[in-house]
């Protein structure tokens, strides 16, 4: 099976993030299949996971846009993490078919498309219009090129951050493990649990960042209707 994916243009790191959403969709209906009041089993433990996510998401991103787009950016984050840690199962990277995808600059790459897409969206949708991209002429239309400029950086910088750290980290782990295969290369993996779980918190809370400055019109008429409302 894993052969024949290759034949057809599939690379490992590709079949891996293809198993990692079969597993996380599966554990969704899983989840939500038969929603209790109570919850127990893997209902309790994702009711957890997503409420922990959400305060966190929330504080960062404040209330209007931290509850709208908490399923983007918590998927994110989510998907991420579990992407970063396929590359701690032994020999990743090296059996067929399985690779951790942020490894591959591809995958980041297309991450990053998707923020900066949503991006852009939320910020047209929000503001009713093309009006979101006045702020491109703010303070002074002169400014107009630098702030191109850093609406394009946002995407490379996601891609470059979390695709070199991930790359980098396996790499130097591999490295340890070829030269001394008993005592560091455990310390190692105890430091690429932490390197994952703070790559795929720094991709998800610039991302979530993004997305609350593009939703900032929305917001400011949400806190208007809660004070009328008041």
């Amino acid at each position: 099976m894993i052969q024949m994916l290759n034949s057809m243009g599939m690379s490992s790191a590709m079949i891996t993030s293809s198993i990692i959403t079969l597993i996380l969709c599966g554990l969704a209906i899983l989840a939500s299949s038969r929603m209790e009041m109570i919850p127990s089993g893997i209902q309790n433990v994702m009711e957890v996971i997503i409420e922990k996510l959400s305060d966190f998401f929330e504080d960062l991103m404040g209330e209007y846009a931290g509850r709208k787009y908490f399923p983007l950016v918590a998927t994110l984050f989510i998907y991420v993490l579990i992407c970063n840690y396929s590359g701690l199962i032994p020999l990743s990277g090296e059996l067929p078919g399985l690779k951790a995808p942020t490894s591959s600059i591809n995958f980041p790459a297309a991450l990053a498309i998707i923020v900066f897409c949503c991006v852009q969206y939320i910020g047209v949708k929000e503001t009713h219009g093309l009006k979101y991209y006045k702020h491109l002429l703010q303070p002074i239309a002169l400014l107009l090129p630098l702030m191109l400029l850093e609406d394009i950086v946002k995407p490379i910088s996601l891609t470059l951050r979390l695709y070199g750290n991930i790359f980098g980290e396996e790499s130097v782990t591999s490295a340890f493990f070829n030269m001394i295969p008993l005592g560091l290369p455990v310390v190692m993996q105890i430091f690429s649990v932490l390197m994952g779980l703070i790559q795929a918190m720094v991709f998800s809370l610039l991302a979530g960042i993004y997305i609350s400055e593009a939703a900032e019109h929305g917001a400011e008429e949400f806190e208007h209707l809660k004070t009328q409302n008041i």
